[in-house]
């Protein structure tokens, strides 16, 4: 039903989830990331709270990833359903998958990263996309999306995909980063690839408008001077 990668760059500190579903709007509900603080993927029978309550212990308590992913398991019941993988801004991982984890289902901890999903076409699945997002060049963003990509070139999930997210935090409260495809029939992950490939070139200077209108580029839209 889903499957997701959490990453981090070393070079950069930047922290990442790349995520697709056979589900509707699937980075509505999974992907968590807080800047400084880590990253999230809350997956299967998605409990949305936890990605914001492990995010909270991560910061508040100055807790290790393993000890707030069990800490928001304990909290919340109904652990037996739950998949969730867990990287903090020191590339500390943990990764839990419930023994009511649909069909086959897999999670792995990758060099900076942890990998997930459930109603696999195979566990292989899972270990692509460690490999991809370890042996891939560029910034995390592509990284993580050659993650998604290797995922469906293994196998992708036991039946289709409709959709697909990747988020980005870098030092800003916001993320730099943040696409979705909410529903497609065909290829949402190519859809998201191409929605990146659309949105780097001009992820800067969104950065520069929001921090100093005064240097803001323009796009020659009418009323854009």
């Amino acid at each position: 039903m889903t499957f997701s990668i959490i990453g981090r760059c070393a070079e950069t500190g930047q922290l990442g989830v790349a995520i697709s579903s056979s589900s509707i709007a699937v980075g509505a509900r999974c992907p968590w990331l807080r800047a400084g603080v880590g990253a999230v993927a809350a997956q299967n029978v998605t409990l949305p709270a936890l990605g914001p309550q492990i995010l909270d212990l991560l910061e508040q308590g100055q807790l290790d990833p393993q000890t707030a992913l069990e800490q928001a398991l304990q909290a919340n019941g109904w652990s037996q359903y739950r998949q969730v993988t867990v990287i903090d801004d020191q590339g500390r991982v943990a990764l839990f998958s419930g023994d009511q984890a649909l069909g086959v289902h897999h999670a792995v901890a990758g060099n900076g990263c942890v990998a997930a999903g459930n109603l696999l076409a195979g566990t292989e699945v899972i270990e692509a996309m460690t490999a991809a997002f370890e042996q891939a060049p560029g910034q995390l963003a592509e990284r993580l999306l050659a993650a998604l990509q290797a995922a469906m070139a293994a196998g992708g999930e036991a039946g289709p995909v409709h959709s697909a997210a990747l988020k980005v935090v870098d030092e800003l409260i916001w993320p730099i980063v943040d696409l979705r495809v909410d529903w497609a029939e065909h290829d949402p992950i190519g859809q998201l690839g191409t929605l990146w490939q659309a949105y780097q070139p001009q992820m800067q200077d969104y950065i520069t408008r929001a921090l100093d209108p005064t240097a803001a580029p323009t796009y020659g839209v009418p009323g854009d001077e």
